[in-house]
């Protein structure tokens, strides 16, 4: 009981420690990308006490990385009788699910297999990107460790680096056959009770294969491109100086200073399809860093107006669009539109930043050549061409109302109709009330189906109101009347 209260201690007092370190410093957060599998000796030659000192010094060691794809991708592998794999590279994408994953770990106990698991270790490195670094962190005590020597040799040369920890009472010449050189930044026996010695060293030595120094071109144009890098300065720890210049010209180029919190710069005014040579190095009274260079090719020129496109077409209404805008390359656009085959033809000018303009009084149903051109600040002009059609007059749906006698007191009803999708017509009538001691007439009403185009009506009332009303599926639409009027003894007219 007293053995397990004293490791309770012994495990509050590390944790402090741990928790009151000084903080790494921020321009390591950023500064790396690869792959870190910690392979963990989780056997029962591996006291309890020892196993948990192994556990809170990788917690320490890892803790400054950022975490996840193009950064760092860390996993846990155990060593047991059989192996465990705690979680994958593709886990944890912060350091607040990586502290507490870590925290969860349990001790597997049993025996000592580690060339199982470098077996998995092995899959598992493998089946990741192979342009990023790989790491392989094995924390063990070293106490027979087993036949290791042509899996770690194999690991090695598959362009895995191998890093140990162990207790001093490891197989030493066993770990040193296993590490990648050099051995003095890549394996270190240390007592556990003071294994946070070592971390700023390991870390150290981890940052050196995984530090991600590169130059990448992230956007590319015809005139500029937009390079970046990963910070591995502050605003107070230095400065980046930038060159580039063209493969055409024989000068030294262009040179700029960046401040050292800049991670990002565009370089603009390139020549078209040139082929640009850029280097940056960093400025540090701290320490020494590579020069990054990257080289590209600007894209093609493209001259605007490169396409144009036509929308909102009415009757008597287009819509035309043109691109790219360029309006430090143009000096004006000009549209040019004409009735086809021998219309005359109209002009408007537009200033360089703008792209679009609406074509009004325009003939309905009518073909249109429309062509847009840019007159360049080169003195060079460049047009492009396109057709565009006006849409048909919309028609009324009803049209040409007439009313003509047919007989006494009948009248024939007649009209047009043009509108499609119509569901039928209303028709409506004063009709005379006969036998009635009523003088006022009686309404009457009718629908007909949409093929419809007429109808003979009997007894009017004299000046009776006609109406044709157009019925949609949503409703009665807007109709046409007329007045009809009636005799005895003659022929009815309207």
């Amino acid at each position: 009981m007293k053995s397990f209260l004293l490791r309770l201690v012994l495990l509050w007092v590390i944790v402090r420690r741990s928790s009151t370190q000084m903080p790494v410093p921020a321009t390591v957060l950023n500064c790396c990308e690869g792959d870190l599998l910690l392979l963990l000796d989780s056997s029962g030659s591996v006291l309890n006490y020892e196993f948990s000192r192994l556990l809170l010094f990788a917690a320490e060691l890892l803790r400054p990385f950022s975490l996840g794809r193009g950064h760092v991708r860390v996993g846990l592998l155990q060593v047991g009788t059989k192996p465990n794999l705690e979680f994958g590279l593709d886990v944890h994408n912060n350091q607040e699910s990586l502290q507490r994953a870590l925290q969860r770990v349990r001790q597997l106990q049993g025996d000592t297999n580690t060339d199982l698991a470098l077996r998995v270790a092995q899959r598992l490195l493998m089946d990741t990107e192979d342009t990023i670094p790989k790491i392989l962190l094995w924390l063990t005590d070293g106490v027979q460790p087993g036949d290791v020597d042509e899996l770690m040799s194999a690991l090695k040369q598959q362009g895995v680096y191998v890093l140990a920890v162990s207790t001093v009472h490891g197989n030493f010449q066993v770990l040193q056959r296993a590490v990648t050189p050099p051995l003095e930044s890549h394996l270190y026996s240390v007592d556990l009770d003071n294994i946070e010695i070592i971390t700023e060293d390991l870390r150290e030595a981890i940052i050196e294969i995984i530090r991600a120094e590169r130059l990448r071109v992230v956007h590319l144009t015809s005139h500029s491109a937009v390079l970046q890098w990963r910070p591995v300065l502050s605003t107070d720890s230095g400065y980046y100086e930038l060159h580039y210049s063209s493969a055409l010209k024989t000068d030294s180029g262009m040179r700029k200073i960046l401040p050292g919190n800049s991670s990002w710069v565009e370089l603009i005014n390139l020549e078209p399809d040139t082929s640009y040579m850029a280097s940056l190095h960093p400025e540090s009274n701290q320490r020494l860093f590579n020069t990054l260079s990257v080289s590209f090719i600007t894209l093609p020129d493209v001259l605007s107006p490169a396409e144009v496109s036509l929308s909102d077409s009415g009757p008597r209404q287009i819509r035309v669009s043109w691109g790219p805008l360029q309006p430090a390359q143009v000096r004006r656009y000009t549209v040019e539109y004409g009735a086809i085959p021998s219309g005359p033809v109209n002009t408007r000018m537009f200033h360089s930043q703008q792209n679009s303009t609406l074509l009004t009084g325009l003939e309905p149903g009518t073909q249109y050549l429309v062509t847009v051109s840019a007159l360049h600040a080169s003195g060079k002009e460049r047009a492009i061409s396109v057709k565009a059609c006006t849409q048909e007059a919309a028609l009324p749906a009803l049209a040409d109302l007439q009313l003509s006698s047919v007989g006494l007191q009948e009248v024939r009803v007649a009209w047009q109709a043009h509108q499609e999708g119509l569901k039928g017509f209303w028709l409506s009538w004063e009709k005379e009330r006969l036998h009635s001691i009523y003088t006022k007439p009686s309404i009457s009403s009718v629908y007909l189906p949409p093929t419809s185009r007429g109808m003979n009506l009997a007894h009017l009332a004299p000046s009776s109101r006609v109406c044709v009303s157009p019925v949609y599926s949503s409703g009665r639409g807007d109709g046409i009347c007329c007045t009809a009027e009636t005799q005895t003894d003659s022929r009815q007219s309207g």
